[in-house]
Parts: structure tokens; sequence; C-alpha cells
């Protein structure tokens, strides 16, 4: 027979950031137990409030699946002696398993025969097994700092006030940190202070509803959504909601009710990004713009009750917002009391890293790290220079140390209320792009390289003081600021090498360093891995980046060419041939031990060689300045027309003829070749379906 599960548990108002993620891996790990367990399950819901977590299981078996039991014994003439009695090995045996020696069976392998035991276990019944399987859960709940309460020895994230255990209509009866299992549950706390009793599974949700909770955290993420996106359309607004914040949202409010609030135009002279931080961080209150993305004067809260004066809910809100964008005004006012470069003596004090000096010294590095990208990038040497010694001065300001996300935004604001030319503005707030994963790069020149060589600065400096990640630890955040690296420099035409850029790095570090520790050999193929995931992320099988990288590992804007070059040519029907005939080249030139020479036309005796010999030179001295324009997508096009003079020479020709000479020749014939078939990529390194 099968029934549904429900597992509650009632807590004390939970971290926002623990809610949804502690309910989806509770559910996670009852899956995982329930399938070890063979417990023959369905569907698995969460339901997750401030308040509690939840599972409900539909068609859940009444007991474990029966599991066949086969064990072997020891040898056969090892358990019995020649009279027919059994000896030691056989009775322990027996033992072991619960039987007498008559229950005992015996096998046959190809290395003898063998006692054995076969029997069918009856699974045990869900309900006696389920405490276990939740005591097993709960404990493996990712929390990161566990509370004890009151007397009780229980540890949990927070203080547990009930939970509710439920077979089909049955209570299960435990013991679940601290709090006996029953049907008792809760609704909302001032809406609905009182017990509910929960008959079935299927009634949870329902009930929890009439009492004030929405319980499943997608429903009421998007009940926000709706009322959030309601308020805002019908006064011509546009809501500003981030994922991040409506997922918090939905983690401190049982029963979202919006409401629209307004705040003193006087505060727009302050930069919206500021507001809106200060609206988002402190307040969890969603700004709104108008059609031209201009913000405006008013905000969205939403709020956890129900009131029959929402008038004076918004009233609240309303003083508390002004004391907030009164601070983000104040600090405004504050910092621009002095120059954004007269912040530059305090980052002095401030340490990036105890071996690797201070912020001031970063900049200090960061002038001298970009100055060799001034002529590639074509930049202006004095705004370079100005931009890196102003690259990290608004970490000083109080707006920024009351909102970190702002960092490099408000040196723009700084930089150009003090006057400082746009491009040096520009660039202090694109050093951090991009910020993410999937962020934007720098669109400026100046942005860009600032950006690059910033985080080279940081990964040289940890990589040389053995400081490079290990398995999830990664404090200097090295693995996002190496994939930044690459999209950086693979948006960078300039010929940028990427091992030179390293030395530069490492050299403007001086004696500051030390000894360089060995990990700092490990840091281009450190930056290496992050590229080949990154293009991996988009599709590209990992064959056909390293096929380029055999041949170019350093410009990775060149690099980026040859892998859409690539990516045209394995379309291509001769795409396959051509890499079969690479491979067998290459196996024929690694077996040689002969010193290869010029080709000589004078040797040749089939008219495959001879044929092969003039198509090739045809197709080099066509792709010759093809190369020098970087067109690899007609280099590739012009190789493909190799095909049949090389499929005929490998159908024709014997390469290792008895002939010394001719020999020779054909070997140097296809060491040139293999030159030309693989100038773009090694092409013997993909892969083909026959």
């Amino acid at each position: 027979m099968l029934n549904d599960v429900l597992f509650e548990l009632g807590t004390e108002e939970l971290p926002s950031g623990a809610v949804w993620p502690l309910v989806d891996a509770l559910a996670n790990h009852l899956s995982a137990c329930f399938l070890r367990d063979k417990i023959e399950h369905g569907e698995i819901r969460r339901f997750a409030t401030p308040r509690r977590l939840a599972v409900l299981i539909r068609d859940v078996a009444a007991s474990q699946a029966p599991q066949a039991i086969s064990r072997r014994g020891p040898a056969y003439a090892a358990g019995m002696s020649a009279d027919g009695q059994p000896l030691p090995p056989l009775l322990g045996f027996a033992k072991s398993c619960g039987v007498s020696v008559d229950a005992l069976t015996t096998t046959k392998t190809n290395k003898g025969e063998w006692w054995a035991y076969e029997a069918v276990s009856e699974g045990l019944a869900t309900k006696t097994v389920l405490p276990d399987i939740l005591q097993e859960c709960l404990a493996a709940l990712p929390i990161a700092k566990l509370m004890r309460w009151g007397s009780s020895d229980a540890l949990f994230v927070r203080p547990v006030h009930w939970a509710v255990l439920l077979f089909g209509d049955e209570v299960i009866k435990t013991s679940l940190l601290g709090v006996e299992t029953g049907r008792k549950s809760f609704g909302h706390r001032f809406h609905h202070p009182g017990a509910i009793e929960i008959p079935q599974p299927q009634a949870y949700e329902g009930l929890l509803e009439k009492a004030f909770v929405v319980a499943d955290f997608s429903t009421r993420r998007e009940r926000i959504v709706s009322q959030i996106e309601q308020l805002a359309s019908a006064n011509g607004y546009q809501a500003v909601m981030p994922d991040a914040l409506l997922d918090e949202v939905t983690s401190i409010v049982e029963w979202p009710v919006a409401l629209l609030a307004h705040f003193e135009r006087a505060f727009l002279d302050v930069p919206a990004e500021a507001l809106i931080a200060a609206m988002q961080s402190h307040q969890k209150c969603f700004a709104l713009q108008d059609k031209h993305k201009q913000l405006l004067p008013c905000f969205i809260t939403v709020s956890n009750i129900l009131s029959t004066n929402p008038e004076q809910v918004i009233h609240g809100n309303e003083k508390v917002m002004r004391a907030r964008l009164s601070d983000a005004a104040f600090f405004y006012r504050q910092d621009k009391r002095q120059a954004l470069g007269q912040y530059s003596a305090q980052t002095a004090t401030v340490m990036f890293q105890a071996r690797l000096g201070s912020l001031h010294d970063k900049m200090m590095r960061l002038q001298k790290l970009i100055k060799p990208l001034v002529e590639p990038l074509q930049l202006d040497s004095t705004e370079a220079l100005r931009a890196a010694e102003l690259s990290k001065c608004d970490l000083m300001t109080g707006m920024v140390n009351e909102f970190p996300e702002l960092q490099g935004l408000m040196g723009y604001y700084y930089a150009s209320h003090d006057g400082e030319t746009n491009s040096v503005a520009v660039a202090l707030n694109e050093q951090y792009m991009p910020r993410f994963a999937a962020d934007n790069l720098p669109q400026s020149a100046l942005g860009l390289a600032l950006s690059l060589v910033d985080r080279l600065d940081t990964l040289v400096g940890a990589f040389a003081i053995g400081q490079k990640p290990t398995g999830d630890k990664d404090p200097f955040k090295l693995r996002r600021h190496a994939l930044a690296v690459v999209r950086l420099l693979i948006a960078t035409p300039a010929p940028l090498k990427l091992s030179t850029l390293l030395e530069d790095a490492l050299h403007a570090y001086g004696e500051a360093v030390g000894p360089v520790d060995d990990a700092f050999g490990d840091l281009k193929p450190f930056i290496l891995e992050r590229m080949q995931s990154f293009y991996q992320s988009q599709g590209i099988s990992a064959e056909l980046v390293l096929a380029v990288r055999a041949r170019q590992d350093e410009w990775f804007c060149d690099l980026d060419k040859r892998i859409n070059a690539l990516l045209t040519f394995i379309t291509l029907p001769e795409a396959g041939s051509l890499s079969a005939a690479c491979k067998r080249v290459n196996n024929l030139l690694q077996h040689t031990a002969i010193t290869l020479k010029e080709v000589d036309p004078s040797l040749f005796v089939e008219n495959a060689e001879k044929t092969l010999f003039k198509s090739m030179q045809s197709v080099e001295k066509s792709v010759l300045s093809l190369y020098s324009e970087g067109n690899y997508v007609q280099i590739l096009s012009q190789l493909a027309g190799l095909k049949e003079p090389v499929d005929a020479f490998f159908d024709e020709v014997m390469v290792m003829a008895e002939d010394a000479a001719i020999k020779e020749n054909r070997l140097s014939l296809l060491a040139r070749l293999q030159t030309l078939l693989q100038g773009v990529a090694d092409i013997s390194m993909l892969k083909f379906n026959t």
C-alpha cells in the first residue's frame, strides 16, 4: 500500500540565506536515503518559510523492497571433513549468517566449489526506518554554525519548537532535535498563532494557506513578483527586482503583502546606485524607475502581515527608509569634501595581503604593469597612469565602506566630480568587470587594461607566495580572476602574450615576495585550465581546444580566432579524412630516426607524390598572406582542397621504400605536409564519428 509522507520542522526564524538551501538539501538527502534503503516513492515536494522546513513525499511504499542475500563462505573442502562433519570454518560461516549448516548451499565457480548462503530478506516497514533516516538527514544538513537552546543537548541552526511526521494519516512517533513528533503545525505568527491539526499530508499546503502561510517557496516568490509588478504597473513604474533580493524577501515572509511607499525627491541628488543599494541591502525593498530607467522617489516594501491599517505600515517603512537614505546622502557629501586622489595616503594603512603589501603598494604595481599596455592598446599614457593611481582610492570612502558592492562605481562618480577625464572615471568602474562569470566585459580599452593588470597582479602575487587554490579553498577567488583574465585577453586584439604578462607582473613585485614559490610555475597552466573550461561551457569540445592550444597558447585573441575557424572546418566533408591523414603522418614520422631534409622533386617516382607536392606548393603560397591577416577560416578551407591528393598519395605510394634516398624524400614530403596541415591547429587531435 502506498502512502504520502509529510515531515515538517518548526523553528525560530531561520537565516534568510539558509531557508531554501536547507530544505533543498533535506529533500535531496531523503531521496538518496530512500534509494539506498530501497524504499520506492514518487514526487518529492519542498516547502520552506522563515519558520519551517517541510518535505512531502508522494506514494511511499509501506516497506522496503525485498532484498536478495547472497554470501559466499569457505571452500567446500575446507568446510567439511572426509567423514561428512562440518569443520570450524563452515560452522563460523553458518553462525555469521544466523542459520544452521543445513540451510547452506554450495556454488561452483571457475576456481572451485564453495559453501554459500542464499536467502531473500523481507524489507522493514517504512515507518520503522523513517525516524533513523530523518536523524541521519538532519545531521547531514549544511549548517555553518550550530546552536544549542535551553537545557537541551540538541543542536540546529535555530531553536526547534515542533515537528510533524505523518505516514498517510498515521503519526510516526519519535524524538527529533529535542521535540516529539506529532500532527500539530502552526500558522502565521500573528494571523494564526494557534496549532493546526494536519490529518494527512495532502491537506498540509491548503491548511497552512488558510492559516496565512504560503508554504511553497516558489509559489510565494511568484506572488511577490506578481504583487510588485501589479503595484508598479498601476502607477506607471518599473520595479528593480534582482533575483537575489527576491529570494531573500521570499525567505523572510510567510504571507507577502506588497505596499507602495515614498521618500523625499531631494535624495535623488545621490547616485541612483547608492540609493538602490541602501534600499536593497538594509531595507530589503524594491526600487522603482520610470520608463527611461530613471530612479523615482518611491519604493515597494513587502510586508509579512495583512494589516488593517496599511498606511501605518507604509509610514513606518518610509521613516526607516528616510534614515537609511540620509546615511547614504551623508556619506556622499562627506566623501566629496576631498578629491579622490587625496584618499591615496589612506590606502597605505590597509593591507592587501601580509606578504604582498598594502593597497598603496598594489596601486604602484598597477602603474608599472599598465605602462607596457599603453602602446599595444593605444592608450593615453597620462590617463593610464592616473587610472592606476586612483584605482583603489574609493575603497577608503564612507560610501564604499558602507556598501562594498559599490566599489569602482563610486570611484567613477567621485572622479567625475573632481574633473578627471571621462576615460579615467569610466576605467575606475570597469576595473572590476567582469564581476562574475557571465558579467559584461569593460567597454573601454583603458577599463580593460586596468581590469587585466589588477587581476594579473593578484594571481601572480598569490601563486608566488604559494597561495594557489586547493580543493574547495580559494580565499583570493583566483579561479574567478583567472577566468576573467581569459575573457579579457580573448577580447583584446593586441598581441599580448600571457607568459610575458605574467613575467612582468612578477617583476613588478621585485623583492617583496622573497623567494618565489614553486607554485608559480603552475600559474600559466592554471589560467589555461580556466580557458579550457570557458570554451567547454560554450559546448566546444576539449579536443578541439587542445588542438588549437598545441599551436597557440599565448595570444588568446588569436587562439579564439583559430577555435572559431576550426569549428567551421570540422563541418567540412574533407575534415575527417585530413585528420586521419595527419594522424598517419605523425605515426610515420615518430617511428623514423632519419634526418629529414628539403624535398627533392627529382626523386619523385609516382604521379601521386608529384601531384601532392604541387598541390602543397600551391596551398603554401596562397595561405602565406592569410596567416598575417589571421584569416584561419580561409586557411583551413584551402587545406580542405588537399584531401584528394593526400588520399591518392597514401593509396598509391609506399612511403617506406627500399631505396633509402626515395624513402627519406617521401618522409621529408610528409614532414612538410604535417607542418602545412597543422599550421592552424593540430588536427590530428580531432575526433570524428566513423
